[in-house]
């Protein structure tokens, strides 16, 4: 009887919540599902990369010059202007929206079709102490959580750990881009595993770079493949 009233109590109490708050598109600001992000007209406006997975393409490329890499895939594109793709990085790292990632998991999952070797580990580039009890969060985490549970490869999130406290890339000024010397550590030997790199955002490559070799020189016979969220041009 009490958990029958728990539930009907907070059911009662989030069909409050959609009326008085409704959630609302961030495209277009029209009324949307609880679950969903942007609108239908909206979600056409997402400039998705549509790159594949176990081929050749731009992200891969551009990964190859900086380090090895066996696959690569970004699911949106990040331009410099003003854009849908930004706001929802934004939205999803500074405010507050964490369940952000969960979406773009959803919308990872119906894009990559793994026709080659399966990654067999998932690990996240990891924030700084400080950054995170500042924000609270990882906003890697529930991304990378949702994608584990549903490709079922085990997940790491404390495979690396960042010894350095900087501004987010996107605020930082270019020349200064390039200093990642030490700016990870391997925590644990990790071997014989292909593993599959999340990030946000892949704009100069140095971050995912230095997180790549980390990992390369801790363990032996490790291979890695390259997921972001999105990729600057």
């Amino acid at each position: 009887m009490f958990k029958f009233r728990e539930d009907y109590f907070f059911s009662k109490m989030n069909f409050l919540q959609d009326f008085f708050f409704p959630n609302r598109c961030m495209g277009c600001n029209r009324i949307i599902g609880s679950d969903d992000l942007v609108c239908e007209i909206c979600f056409g406006n997402i400039h998705f990369t549509h790159f594949d997975f176990d081929e050749n393409n731009l992200l891969k490329e551009r990964c190859k010059l900086l380090f090895p890499v066996e696959n690569a895939f970004a699911l949106m594109q990040f331009e410099k202007d003003e854009s849908l793709s930004r706001d929802i990085i934004h939205q999803l790292k500074y405010e507050n929206r964490e369940n952000i990632g969960k979406i773009l998991a959803k919308w990872t999952v119906e894009k990559i079709n793994f026709k080659t070797e399966k990654p067999n580990l998932l690990a996240t580039i990891p924030l700084h102490p400080k950054k995170l009890k500042k924000r609270g969060y990882n906003q890697l985490h529930l991304f990378a959580e949702t994608l584990s549970e549903h490709w079922k490869i085990p997940i790491n999130h404390t495979i690396l750990k960042r010894n350095i406290y900087a501004k987010a890339q996107a605020k930082r000024k270019i020349e200064e881009r390039g200093k990642t010397q030490n700016q990870f550590s391997a925590t644990e030997t990790v071997s014989d595993k292909h593993i599959l790199l999340t990030d946000d955002v892949f704009t100069t490559g140095n971050t995912m770079s230095a997180a790549v070799w980390e990992i390369l020189k801790s363990g032996n016979n490790n291979k890695v493949s390259v997921l972001v969220m999105a990729v600057e041009y």
